[in-house]
This record gives C-alpha cells, sequence and structure tokens, in this order.
C-alpha cells in the first residue's frame, strides 16, 4: 500500500482506501516449544547375522519402524524391516 492524499493505494491495482475505514491489529507471537534433538550417533545397536548384499559383510543392524495412517477410508498399521551394514553403510529391505 501506498499513502495518497485520498487514503492508501493498492501498488497493484490502484484501488484506493480512504484511512479511516483502515484497522490496524498486532498479532502476538506465541511461544514455541522447543525441539529436542536426539544424537542418534552414539547409541549402541544389536547386530543381527545378515549378509549385506553390496559388500558380503556377515553382520546388519536391524531397524523396525511402524507406520500408521488412513488412506481412502481404510486404516492401515504396518512394520518395516530395514538393515544397515555394520561395515560399509548400505541399507536394505528383506522382502
Amino acid at each position: 500500500m501506498q499513502a495518497t492524499r485520498g487514503g492508501l493505494q493498492c501498488t497493484k491495482c490502484g484501488n484506493t482506501v480512504l484511512a479511516e475505514t483502515i484497522e490496524v491489529k498486532t498479532i502476538e507471537q506465541r511461544d514455541v516449544a522447543p525441539i529436542e534433538v536426539v544424537d542418534d550417533s552414539k547409541v549402541e545397536r544389536a547386530k543381527v547375522s545378515e549378509t549385506c548384499p553390496q559388500c558380503g559383510n556377515p553382520e546388519a543392524v536391524r531397524t523396525i519402524s511402524f507406520i500408521s495412517g488412513e488412506h481412502a477410508g481404510v486404516r492401515q498399521e504396518r512394520s518395516m524391516e530395514r538393515f544397515t551394514c555394520a561395515k560399509c553403510g548400505h541399507s536394505w529391505t528383506k522382502g
């Protein structure tokens, strides 16, 4: 908006509004809760005997994720098992 003699004028469309009709509202900022970040690089994980398809290492770390959601009115819950090689870091799923 740009101030003119007739009030405030929109710089894009040219619409003019009288200055008396403008109401200024102040919106208060809410305090945001802090986000805690967990450094998982120091967490010990149990190794399982799974052979890495990339390097052939016989040890891997197993991670299980649980997925829950709804699509087209159907509720679904399932788990996903993922392996990460303890030597090269390659990750894969069995399927």
